[in-house]
């Protein structure tokens, strides 16, 4: 089976979360399973950015992105977060390498569209494309991809890709059979409950409703994409749950939330 695991940057924080999901990550390459990893790290990229007296400005949850910005992006994301997500994997017995965009052109992007304008937020973009056959030959010889959210551009330059919306969209591009989303929280919340399943008919009732918020918004518009594009199931998992990542690569109905293209009745009524 073919996934996308998406690795919140919060987990890369966190030692016991990240071990724990390199052991899960290494026993599902070592099943068989093809995975392509995708971590964000904002967090660690705004606390470096404040270090090194750059301030952050952010427009619709995405962050605008100067050269400069950029330039700690590739550090952070690409060189840092990467690093320790790939060693993480191989330390536990599998493999890993970590890939940014520029190498053997793995990810391609254009630059956001913003207020009508190419460019408009800076050095940030959406991915475009992906070098599959790279991918596969990873794949082939048992080495797990660790993908930083940056694309390369026609231009030559690196751009900042939301995390969520690159892991969508790889997941599209490399047909996987499951995207999951790994956060920090245990998945869609209602309050204090986790929502089990979650349609795409009722997103907009839940950001209308102000149930979901920032981060999760994304997340979400990012599922219906991938949904759109054909990936047969998106789970939101909390990422330091035991095994949580092995319950949803299986299929697992306990943890997180699923999200459906439809109700679940008339998902069910449909096949």
């Amino acid at each position: 089976m073919r996934m996308v695991v998406k690795v919140a940057g919060a987990l890369l924080e966190d030692a016991p979360a990240l071990q724990s999901l390199a052991r899960q990550v290494a026993e599902l390459a070592r099943e068989g399973h093809e995975l392509l990893v995708v971590h964000g790290g904002g967090k660690v990229f705004t606390a470096t950015l404040a270090k090194m007296g750059i301030a952050s400005r952010f427009v619709a949850g995405l962050r605008v992105t100067d050269r400069e910005t950029r330039d700690v992006a590739v550090m952070v994301l690409g060189g840092l977060l990467n690093k320790r997500l790939a060693t993480a994997i191989s330390a536990a017995g599998q493999p890993a390498i970590g890939v940014c965009a520029s190498d053997a052109a793995a990810f391609l992007a254009e630059p956001m569209v913003h207020d009508e304008v190419a460019g408009g937020l800076g050095f940030v973009g959406y991915l475009t494309g992906v070098n599959l056959e790279f991918l596969e030959l990873l794949w082939r010889t048992g080495v797990v991809p660790v993908a930083a959210c940056l694309g390369l551009g026609a231009d030559g330059e690196l751009y900042n890709i939301n995390a969520d919306h690159m892991a969508a969209a790889c997941a599209e591009y490399v047909r996987a059979d499951r995207l999951i989303y790994l956060t920090d929280v245990a998945g869609v919340l209602d309050g204090n409950k986790v929502l089990k399943a979650v349609s795409c008919d009722e997103v907009e009732d839940l950001i209308r409703q102000n149930k979901v918020s920032g981060g999760m918004v994304l997340k979400l518009e990012a599922c219906k994409r991938a949904l759109a594009g054909g990936v047969s199931q998106v789970r939101i998992v909390g990422g330091a749950q035991p095994r949580g990542l092995l319950s949803a690569a299986n299929g697992g109905k306990g943890l997180g939330t699923r999200v459906t293209p439809m109700f679940p009745a008339a998902a069910s009524a449909a096949r």
